[in-house]
This record gives C-alpha cells, structure tokens and sequence, in this order.
C-alpha cells in the first residue's frame, strides 16, 4: 500500500461510488476541492487508487477560540472491497504532518454516523448531538487535534 497525493479529479469516482451512489459525480465535487491550500490523498493498492480522502483549510466555528487554524476532512471513502484494510488510517497519519506544516492544530469532519467508531478509534471525539444532512443521513461533528 502506498498513499500519495492526488487530483481532485482522481476522487470523484470513488467519491461517487462510496459517498454519493444515488447522486451524480458532480454531486461529489466539493466547495473547496481547488483551493490553493486544499490537498487529496489516495491509497494505492496494486497500483489501483482505492482510497482517499481531502482536506480543506477551513475553520469550523466551535473551535476557532482554542484552534484558530483548522483543516477539514472531507470525502474520505474507501472502495468497498478494500474496506477494514487500514487505508483511512494511512490517510489520515499523512494528512497529519502536512495539516502541522500550515500552522494548523486541529481536524475537524462532519462525520456519517456508520463511521463514528472508527473516528473515535483513530482519535477523533464527538461534539455535540447527531443531525442530517439531507438526502445523505445522520452525521456527527468531530475533530483530533494535531500536535
């Protein structure tokens, strides 16, 4: 397994597939995806893209009094036959260095409800109630702090 830094445009399918099925790929074209200090990762397995995950410089509002430099996690979705293979976690362990280099101490998700385990597993703690987002379901904020 090797995770490397990709094109947004390397994420739609996946995106697709794992996030938005019902939807369109443009429904998994995010605000944000070509921002300056935006940045997408993917795992390699074989040589095929079968993860990834991006990050957003941006600040979420209940943590900007500790935490006045954020990343945002976005996207990260994982084809379903190479799921419970540790390629989030490898994402999310290079994410972390890279988050540090742009003065940033803090990432935040709005994370689906079905992840929240491995969330919390990987570091990440809950703030506040569940709520939905439409037409995708039940989520949860959270964040890790990078130190």
């Amino acid at each position: 397994m090797k995770v490397l830094r990709v094109h947004v445009k390397d994420t739609y399918p996946i995106r697709h597939k794992v996030l938005r099925p019902h939807g369109t790929v443009a429904d998994c074209m995010f605000k944000g995806d070509d921002d300056e200090l935006t940045f997408h990762l993917g795992a390699f397995k074989d040589g095929k893209l079968v993860s990834v995950a991006s990050f957003y410089f941006e600040n979420k509002a209940e943590y900007e009094a500790e935490h006045p430099h954020q990343y945002r996690l976005r996207g990260m979705a994982t084809l379903p036959e190479f799921q419970g293979q540790g390629l989030s976690s490898a994402l999310l362990k290079t994410a972390f260095p890279l988050i540090k280099q742009n003065q940033c101490t803090l990432l935040w998700c709005n994370a689906r409800e079905s992840a929240e385990g491995f969330y919390q597993k990987v570091g990440f703690t809950s703030n506040g109630e569940i709520f939905d987002i439409p037409l995708i379901g039940p989520h949860r904020l959270m964040a890790i702090e990078i130190r």
